[in-house]
């Protein structure tokens, strides 16, 4: 197992990122992507992974940090070293006024054009993109139509929307990831949605500190050895063996960021 989304530079995890990935190897969790949100924590994600042989990280700048300053030399140093595997994770956020729509969509344009600036021959341009999505398919597919990058590119993490949004990123041609919410009783569109996502084209993930799934919803901060809980989950909701399905997450990561997960 691979948890594809995490925040071990979070300080949640704040000198226990050891015991954190002790636990994990030992709940059958090989590693994990730590993401950036800030200029800032993408340093600190790079770090983690120059020290963790089964840990990766990304580059990038969430919707709701945009109202804060930004430093682009600094993604452009992590998402040139080999330990970064992804853009991200950028996108919208429809759920909160503040930052407003208008300074997350300044943000968001001004990230895909770094990214463009970035590609090239030998360049890290062509990395996926890890997208927060939250009340804003519809206008993030309309804003990554314009851009250009191939659409297999993209992965919808942390998907909470329905099973027609879901087929709106799946006939755009991106990725989607799941986290604990998809075990949640009160979220049965998102269940319904994992049941139409292809085999190849699917993922999991903890979004930890945040989102722990059931058995263990309880338990704060998560942890990326409660991917197992979403993985399992899912493999009873698709009606399909766990031990092959888990095997198809991994070769997914493995397609997907270009990390090589074989013991």
């Amino acid at each position: 197992m691979f948890d594809t989304h995490c925040h071990l530079a979070f300080a949640a995890f704040a000198g226990r990122v050891e015991r954190i990935l002790s636990d994990a190897e030992a709940a059958g969790v090989c590693g994990a992507i730590t993401v950036s949100t800030t200029s800032r924590d993408c340093l600190e994600g790079l770090e983690l992974a120059r020290g963790h042989v089964r840990v990766w990280c990304t580059a990038g700048v969430h919707p709701l940090s945009a109202n804060q300053p930004r430093d682009w030399s600094n993604i452009k140093a992590v998402a040139q070293d080999d330990r970064c595997v992804a853009w991200g994770e950028l996108g919208l956020d429809h759920h909160y006024d503040d930052p407003p729509a208008s300074r997350q969509r300044e943000l968001l344009g001004e990230q895909l054009a770094f990214i463009e600036s970035c590609s090239g021959p030998g360049g890290v341009g062509a990395m996926p993109i890890v997208v927060h999505c939250r009340d804003a398919v519809d206008d993030l597919l309309g804003v990554f139509g314009e851009a250009g990058f191939d659409p297999q590119r993209y992965v919808f993490h942390c998907f909470t929307g329905t099973p027609q949004e879901a087929r709106k990123v799946l006939d755009f041609g991106a990725w989607i990831s799941f986290t604990g919410v998809v075990t949640f009783k009160n979220a049965r569109e998102v269940a319904e949605a994992a049941k139409i996502v292809p085999a190849d084209r699917i993922m999991v993930e903890t979004d930890a500190p945040y989102l722990s799934p059931e058995p263990v919803r309880k338990m704060h901060p998560n942890e990326p050895r409660n991917v197992v809980h979403i993985a399992r989950f899912l493999a009873a909701l698709r009606g399909v063996d766990a031990t092959e399905f888990e095997a198809q997450l991994d070769r997914n990561a493995e397609r997907c960021f270009g990390v090589d997960l074989r013991p």
